[in-house]
């Protein structure tokens, strides 16, 4: 065990790394960061904040030598960093399961491996492999880029092969996976924690949904059959455990819309091998967050009390709110409205700069209270 007085270390100096920093600060930890970026959010309250590129090796070497466990916050670190790294500390996750969520062919390839259902799927390495995938899926589909896609971004609908083909030169011909659109009921999510003695500790699913392609809202607990969330946690552990993934993970997973009468199908749509935004919740409504896990599994602790204390919505803070400036005063006249900033110094329309939650006695009354304030802000007006 890593115990507290230890220092951590995290690549990356985003808002889930200052999240990160904050809880393992609060647990007798100290904290070094890695970031290029000198108003890191993260590096605001890091002991140490080694403003570097992630590829900087005398910062890497630094960092190792610093600390005695690291952890990153975003899945795109490179991988040569994260050996360097496990040189000289524990590296968890591990640069191996890091891989397998930077590729989304690997991804979907080892998630079916470990027991997850997936949608149709054809690899695109180059334009002579268009006509095949088309072949294969069909129409319509969703045409992805396999690394750095995130937030919609990286992606296009595609409804003909030469909407297939103009679409893949938009994205500027990288590899891509083409993937069958499914009939969608709504999504969910599992975050869950894995320490290394295979100890598991799931978070109650979220119900997610989005707009523009972000995140707008998760409703907890999700509004799901107990038979569609035992299968979401039995596909997100198969995938930990194969993985051999230590950390906080979230799994998103489709639910499909079933005949009449039926509860439908969930299938994977993809991994995050990090604390996620659909798991903020956690931060007022569970008894241990998903920060506080992230602490306690990459220092080999026993993982802490997930159980849900109270039903809640979380809300997406976008930099669309700072037109010209919140009204925060709206937001905190409301007793059951928790509100998280990110310490970012310039607010930008689809920037992610906070999130609040809503906790209330019923799941009802909290979503109500989400749509009220929401409306307050301005949130989502058009």
């Amino acid at each position: 065990m890593i115990l507290p007085g230890a220092t951590l270390g995290v690549l990356g100096g985003g808002q889930l790394g200052r999240m990160f920093a904050l809880a393992a600060k609060v647990m007798g930890y100290q904290v070094v960061v890695l970031d290029p970026d000198p108003a890191s959010p993260a590096g605001q309250i890091a002991d140490v904040h080694l403003k570097a590129d992630y590829r900087d090796a005398v910062a890497l070497l630094r960092m190792g030598s610093l600390c005695d466990a690291v952890t990153t916050e975003f899945e795109n670190v490179p991988a040569a960093s994260l050996d360097m790294l496990a040189k000289h500390c524990l590296v968890a996750p591990s640069p191996q399961a890091m891989a397998v969520a930077q590729d989304r062919l690997a991804e979907k390839s080892r998630a079916r491996e470990f027991g997850c259902d997936t949608a149709p799927f054809a690899n695109i390495e180059s334009e002579g492999d268009l006509v095949h995938a088309w072949t294969q899926i069909g129409a319509p589909a969703l045409l992805k880029t396999r690394r750095l896609g995130y937030d919609g971004k990286g992606q296009a609908r595609v409804n003909s092969l030469d909407e297939l083909v103009a679409a893949y030169a938009e994205l500027g011909k990288v590899p891509c996976l083409l993937e069958g659109f499914l009939p969608l009921e709504r999504e969910v999510s599992v975050v869950l924690a894995r320490n290394q003695a295979d100890e598991i500790a799931f978070f109650p699913l979220a119900e997610n949904q989005h707009r523009d392609g972000v995140l707008d809202i998760s409703i907890v607990p999700a509004r799901v059959p107990e038979a569609l969330a035992n299968d979401a946690r039995r596909m997100a552990a198969g995938l930990a455990h194969g993985l051999d993934y230590v950390g906080v993970m979230a799994v998103e997973f489709f639910i499909l819309r079933g005949e009449e009468n039926t509860q439908g199908r969930i299938v994977f749509n993809e991994m995050a091998p990090r604390p996620h935004n659909s798991g903020h919740y956690t931060l007022d409504a569970c008894a241990s967050d998903q920060f506080q896990q992230q602490v306690r599994a990459l220092c080999g602790l026993p993982l802490g009390d997930s159980r849900l204390l109270s039903p809640v919505v979380m809300v997406n803070l976008l930099g669309d709110v700072w037109q010209p400036e919140p009204r925060w005063d709206l937001l905190l006249k409301h007793p059951g409205v928790q509100l998280h900033l990110y310490g970012k110094a310039e607010a930008r329309p689809g920037r992610k700069m906070g999130h609040y939650n809503c906790l209330a006695a019923t799941l009802d009354e909290a979503l109500q209270l989400a749509l009220d304030t929401r409306a307050e802000l301005g949130i989502g007006a058009d």
